[in-house]
């Protein structure tokens, strides 16, 4: 197996997994990364149960997998769900590889406009009694919080994946390119927006968007 294809990367889904699983059996790497926007009308695991074994899937959220909430319960309550990558930094394969789910919500943060809330804890405690009993709604936990993005920052890896787009992107948060400086990674991989590019980003930081239902190697070489 050539290093660039150790581990894969692969675009939002949308219930189509297909060429993900297709690669995986055609380049044997040791890990796969997804990037969100799964649409599960099933557990994970049913979708990929002929890689399981095969390769270690590691994945992040993106937004459709709050929305509808048999999605998010079929995502998070999977028995692929300790595999989550979203505000956490794992050696995976020899590399270090961080992650960043969801997206900027405009009743949170939406960059570059100054947050609303800096935090889950600050929301909740603003709300009525019977609001807050009834805890952070499924839309609300789909967004990037600020406070996540700090203690994310503090971190060191040599990858950065996330849903949203850096400023590489017409759609993209320079949020997105100050974290990965940061963190002082080289590479950053992103789904969301289903085109599939590469460009160079301050500081050299390589920076590759994954079409939707599409697979790349380390290299951002489409599969």
């Amino acid at each position: 197996m050539k290093d660039e294809k150790k581990i894969l990367f692969a675009g939002d889904p949308h219930g189509d997994f297909d060429p993900l699983i297709n690669a995986v059996n055609q380049h044997h790497p040791e890990a796969v990364v997804l990037l969100g926007d799964y649409d599960l009308k099933k557990p994970f695991e049913h979708y990929v149960q002929s890689i399981v074994g095969k390769t270690k899937i590691w994945w992040i959220p993106g937004n459709h997998d709050f929305d509808p909430p048999l999605h998010h319960e079929n995502l998070f309550s999977s028995q692929l769900s300790k595999y989550g990558l979203h505000l956490k930094v794992i050696e995976i394969a020899g590399i270090r590889i961080a992650g960043l789910g969801g997206i900027f919500l405009g009743r949170v943060w939406y960059p570059p406009y100054s947050p609303r809330w800096n935090s889950k804890k600050q929301y909740l405690n603003r709300q009525a009694s019977d609001a807050k009993s009834l805890g952070l709604s499924l839309k609300f936990q789909s967004a990037i919080w600020p406070d996540e993005v700090a203690s994310l920052k503090k971190l060191k890896a040599d990858v950065l994946v996330t849903h949203e787009a850096p400023r590489s992107h017409r759609h993209g948060f320079i949020v997105i390119d100050q974290l990965a400086e940061a963190m002082g990674v080289k590479k950053v991989f992103h789904g969301h927006l289903h085109e599939q590019y590469s460009a160079t980003i301050r500081k050299g930081i390589k920076v590759f968007g994954i079409g939707d239902a599409m697979v790349s190697d380390l290299l951002g070489n489409n599969l």
